[in-house]
């Protein structure tokens, strides 16, 4: 029986264990979620944040306080250390929005810390005060300890969550709420009460460049992509101006140390040149172009990164997840909500004034005063006054209380003694004045609260424009800016190729992401990536670096059927293939090979000369084959016959020339980049050797080849087309010197790539307006002021000005006044271009 007993009590116990687990784990999760971690909808801050700032305000004299009593001032209502009191003091200040600051708050740019909190100073701001504070309509509630009165939550009048951004993470859920520009939160705000659509994108106060094509409104499983500005000083050094969000000025210099020491990014040294401005000077190393590195940088390093928002706030004592529009419109409504509240609170107020002034006047002007002079008792007193008030009650819009004659009885006999009539009636007609523009603003709340957000635009709105650039971003291909910086070797016979096979012939230097393609001897085929050692088939007879939708790199082979003994030529690409899988190139017989086998980057053919056996019937032994003959087609294409006899021998006669023409090139101005995927605008057809010549508003010019690795500033391109070194060039550029147009006529004469060459005349205000190579500029040129109605005249620039060298200044156009100017072209160029 009390074995029975004691398995009872255990089981008991133990169920109480787990109920006990089980509560305090939620009470504990909800404890870090509400009070910790998330912020809240209705004022966008965190417990810590609200109870600082109320200590704050509670301190506020307009003078500054040092940090170390702020935190102890707040330590009466936050029931946690000194230390994150302090956090988050310096955090709010480093947002520059909420505090006024004094001393060194360190720098986010940078990773500096703050100096000691007795050391800094701090108060509200003029902005704080205005938007987030009003003791008359907070809802208060007691301090952890019971000594003290808390907010519940501040009145705030802004749309301050997203104005600041915050980050936490709690039990089970996390939140990362991005900052956002404070003049454009505001626009928002203003087009949502108008009824108007809007768009929120962050802006960041460390600069840099934002993508938002993948934003999705702040929404779980969005994302935005970060960079820093990167501008070329010139063909050896680049520079670095400002830092992705989330990434400091070390950690970032840490990260190109260690992609160069990987060998991702190839550098001469990295110097970090910080003051006021972010600036990292990187000289490159020999071989190197700039426009490479940049692309390295933004791939391998922390000059770009993503972020995931992920809006999380608590709405009625819950967490939900919400989007930047819906948190904007429920921080919109809230301020419409507040402002309700204070002008009602007003009204009242002004409604009390008016009625107790009125009292007063009536008191004193019809000497009711008088009436208690004969009355020994209190109630007397009250009841006399009261009777004396009778014929002028329906003058008042309320009922007149005893705590309204009371008031009566406490005038002194000077104010009674100097009461002033018309002063008295002034100040009653100005508080029905207000009492009636309150009344008018309730019943106009909207257009209130617009005129509301517009004021804080117009007061606090001057230096807070957008700091972040939102520009599309190109997509950087890994595998074509990544540096060679592995040896790949290779055992033919036995059919391994890997980075560590040190002892097997070396092939060739490749990058640690590449994909390497490789052919047997019996025609497989596989795609695989570079690895230690990686077994792709016996007998193998070539191998090179596999670039995926590379239709310009064609492959011409020769193979023999192992079922019939045919020969057939194939010519084919490779563009898509699922790595690590085996293709067979022949008609998949056993015993099949490959007779012959060439790689063409350009798409080349090539006359071959095949001997036959000399045990064959055929009548002849020896004969040409040219695989310009031959179309090229898909791997799995079977090919044309070349022979049914046993061949011999297949050697390559010569080399033919490229059956692909040249390349075809478009500039994508979105993006500053070249492609050949049909983007932007079309370049036309290049050789190898054909260079591309590109015109920048500051009369600056540059040559580069064709790779599609070259960057372009897209703001400043005014022309880009392909290089004609007998082209001449017209062009019209503003002289600030003389206030004047100059027009120009020259040709390329450098011939240097990658190098900008000034073409204008150099001086501070001097721009490049307006630039052509065709071959008769005549322009239509419009001058004048704007409201007035310009004049218009036709200029053949063949006529008015003679090819001059490129560095030439050129002959006055027109005075500063242009326009605008044209190309006058025929009705053929017009259809032409038209269809272009």
């Amino acid at each position: 029986m009390s074995e029975e007993l004691n398995i009872e009590n255990k089981g008991t116990h133990k169920n109480h264990v787990s109920e006990m687990y089980q509560n305090w784990f939620l009470d504990y999760a909800s404890y870090v979620i509400l009070e910790r971690a998330v912020p809240a909808g209705s004022d966008g801050l965190k417990p810590v944040q609200r109870r600082i700032l109320h200590a704050l305000k509670e301190m506020d004299d307009g003078r500054f306080n040092k940090v170390a009593n702020v935190i102890g001032q707040t330590m009466q209502y936050h029931p946690h250390g000194d230390a994150s009191i302090g956090e988050a003091i310096i955090n709010i200040g480093q947002k520059d929005l909420l505090l006024d600051t004094q001393g060194n708050w360190g720098d986010v740019r940078t990773g500096d810390s703050a100096a000691a909190p007795r050391y800094i100073e701090t108060r509200l701001s003029k902005f704080a005060l205005e938007v987030a504070f009003n003791n008359k309509i907070t809802e208060w509630q007691l301090s952890y300890d019971g000594r003290k009165n808390e907010p519940v939550f501040l009145p705030m009048k802004f749309p301050l969550l997203l104005a600041q951004g915050a980050e936490g993470i709690a039990v089970g859920l996390s939140t990362k709420i991005l900052p956002h520009n404070f003049c454009e939160l505001i626009d928002a705000s203003i087009k949502y009460l108008k009824g108007k659509k809007f768009e929120l994108f962050p802006d960041f106060l460390t600069g840099g460049m934002i993508d938002i094509a993948q934003y999705n409104d702040g929404k779980r499983g969005g994302k935005v992509r970060v960079r820093c500005h990167i501008e070329k000083n010139d063909n050896k050094v680049i520079l670095i101006k400002d830092v992705p969000f989330g990434v400091t000025v070390p950690s970032l210099i840490e990260s190109i140390v260690k992609a160069n020491d990987s060998g991702k990014i190839k550098i001469k040294k990295v110097s970090d040149n910080t003051a006021a401005a972010v600036e990292i000077e990187i000289h490159l190393a020999t071989g190197v172009t700039a426009d490479q590195t940049i692309d390295a940088l933004y791939a391998f390093t922390s000059c770009e990164v993503s972020i995931s928002p992920n809006i999380c706030v608590i709405v009625e004592d819950k967490p939900v997840f919400i989007t930047a529009t819906e948190l904007l419109k429920l921080s919109t409504d809230q301020t419409k909500e507040t402002l309700r509240l204070e002008l009602e609170l007003k009204l009242k107020e002004l409604e009390d004034n008016w009625h107790y002034s009125s009292l007063e006047k009536i008191f004193i002007e019809k000497r009711i005063y008088r009436d208690i002079e004969e009355e020994e008792t209190w109630e007397g007193v009250i009841s006399a006054i009261d009777k004396g008030l009778t014929p002028y009650k329906k003058l008042f819009k309320r009922i007149i209380t005893e705590e309204d004659i009371v008031r009566l009885t406490e005038i002194k006999i000077k104010r009674i003694s100097k009461f002033d009539a018309f002063k008295a009636n002034e100040h009653i007609r100005g508080l029905e004045k207000s009492i009636e523009e309150t009344k008018h603003h309730l019943a106009h709340l909207v257009e209130y609260a617009i005129d509301y957000f517009e004021n804080l635009l117009k007061k606090y709105g001057k230096g807070r424009e957008r700091n972040t650039e939102i520009k599309v971003f190109d997509n950087i291909q890994i595998a074509e800016i990544a540096i060679a910086n592995t040896k790949l070797y290779a055992n033919w016979s036995e059919g391994f190729i890997g980075t560590s096979l040190k002892k097997d012939e070396f092939i060739f230097d490749c990058s640690d992401v590449d994909n390497i393609i490789a052919f047997t001897r019996d025609g497989k085929m596989k795609v695989f990536k570079v690895a230690d050692k990686v077994f792709v088939g016996k007998d193998i007879i070539h191998a090179e670096i596999f670039k995926k939708a590379d239709d310009r790199t064609t492959f011409n082979v020769i193979y023999s059927d192992g079922k019939t003994g045919i020969s057939f030529a194939k010519r084919f690409n490779v563009t898509g293939i699922t790595r690590d899988k085996e293709y067979d190139l022949t008609k998949g017989s056993p015993k099949s090979k490959i007779l012959y086998f060439t790689s063409n980057a350009n798409g080349e053919s090539e006359v071959v000369s095949i001997s036959l056996s000399a045990a064959c019937k055929a009548k002849i032994k020896t004969f040409e084959f040219d695989f310009a003959e031959l179309s090229i087609k898909g791997r799995s294409s079977m090919g044309n016959q070349v022979t049914k006899y046993p061949v011999k021998g297949i050697k390559q006669k010569y080399k033919g020339t490229s059956s692909l023409g040249g390349k075809k090139i478009w500039y994508d101005d979105v993006v500053g980049r070249l492609n050949t995927d049909e983007k932007g605008m079309y370049l036309g057809t290049f050789a190898e050797e054909d260079k591309i010549i590109t015109l920048y508003s500051d009369g600056s010019y540059t040559l580069n080849n064709t790779e599609l690795t070259n960057r372009f500033d897209a703001d400043k391109v005014v022309m880009i087309e392909k290089f004609k070194p007998q082209a001449i060039l017209s062009a019209v550029y503003y002289d600030a010197d003389k206030k004047q147009f100059n027009a120009k006529r020259f040709k390329i004469e450098t011939l240097t790539l990658n190098t900008k060459f000034q073409f204008i005349k150099e001086g501070e205000g001097n721009y490049l307006e307006w630039i052509t190579s065709h071959v008769s500029p005549i322009v239509k040129i419009k001058t004048g002021k704007k409201k007035y109605l310009p004049s218009e005249e036709i200029i053949n620039l063949e006529e008015l000005v003679d090819v001059m060298g490129w560095k030439a200044i050129g002959t006055k156009l027109c005075e500063k006044d242009l326009l605008e100017i044209s190309l006058v072209l025929d009705e053929e160029e017009s259809k032409q271009r038209a269809l272009f």
